[in-house]
Parts: structure tokens; sequence; C-alpha cells
């Protein structure tokens, strides 16, 4: 069977899916970064025994933000509140829970400039990992481009489908430090 562009199209889109994963892990795993705001992501994949299961607490809850500082959790069955807080305090999330036999209140402490840089500087790291991701898959996919010229397809159509991937990937290396700086902003606010 000859060699076409459908074999780089193939390739190509192969790449950007990957890295459109790697991208949604990246704003998933910033969207519950701590950044002094209450914030009802920062329970996402906490889970409380809800009869001997595992359950997200969202789903056992009404989770809701009262103000910039705290967050509401509303248990719909009373016999939650104590395997909702004991998964909070098992998560250490850096909060203690309130509970006042009804309702969990979780008071978001202010951040220190010190513990302010901390997460900043772990959300760069994670920054960083998604960017080495992104260049392994480039890699990746050319060595795969390569190979198929290698095998006979035309230089020009694999000069394109390369072209195309490094558009990519410097396009998302791009919305990567997006994210980053976004991210920096609501960090360093006060």
């Amino acid at each position: 069977m000859p060699l076409s562009s459908a074999d780089t199209n193939m390739i190509t889109t192969q790449f950007l899916d990957n890295v459109k994963k790697a991208i949604l892990h990246l704003e998933d795993t910033l969207s519950k970064t701590r950044v002094g705001k209450a914030s009802p992501n920062i329970l996402d994949g906490i889970m409380a025994d809800y009869y001997g299961a595992p359950t997200a607490i969202n789903q056992i809850a009404n989770v809701s933000v009262l103000d910039a500082k705290t967050i509401s959790i509303q248990p719909w069955e009373k016999t939650m509140l104590a395997p909702i807080e004991k998964a909070i305090m098992q998560a250490n999330i850096g909060i203690t829970p309130q509970n006042d036999g009804v309702n969990i209140r979780l008071y978001l402490p202010p951040l220190t400039e010190e513990k302010r840089k901390e997460v900043f500087k772990k959300a760069t790291a994670e920054g960083e990992v998604t960017k080495v991701a992104i260049r392994n898959l480039r890699r990746d996919a050319l060595e795969k481009i390569k190979k198929l010229q290698k095998d006979g397809l035309s230089e020009d159509i694999c000069k394109d489908a390369e072209k195309n991937i490094q558009d990519a990937t410097d396009k998302n290396m791009v919305l990567i430090d997006k994210h980053l700086v976004a991210i920096e902003k609501l960090i360093m606010a006060v």
C-alpha cells in the first residue's frame, strides 16, 4: 500500500489529541490550586465513605461558597457529616473543617507571602511537566514522520506535517505560559 498524506494526518491527529489531554490535565490541576479565594474545586478528588463506597463530596452534599474565604458543605444526610469531615482531614488540603452539626465550613486562612511563592512554584513546576510532555509527544510524532519519509513518502508532505506539529507545539507552549501568568495573578493578589 503506497504511503500518502493520510499517514501523516493520522500521526498529526494523534499528536494533537495527546497534547489536548496534557493541556486539560494542566488546566484541571491549576483549577484545584489554592489561590487564597474560596473555590469548591479544592474539594475535587476528595472522596468520602458513603455507605462503604468512596464518593465525591459534591455528590453527597451541597457545596457552596459563602464568601471569599468560606466554603459551606451541607450534606443531604446528617449521618454524612463525620465521613465528609474525616475525608477532608485525610486529604490534607491545609484546612481544618468546622462542623456545627448541620454544616461543615471550611475557612481558608490567608496565604502568607512565603506560601504564595510556594504555591506558584508548584504551579510552575506543573506547567513545566506539561511542556516536557508536549515536547516528548512532538519528538515521537516527528520520528514517525521521518520513518515514513525514509519508507518513501514525499519530502514535501513530511515537511508540511512537521511544520504543523511544530506550530501546534509552539501554540500550546504559549497557552501554558498564559495559564501560568493567570494563576500567578490569582495567587499573588492580596
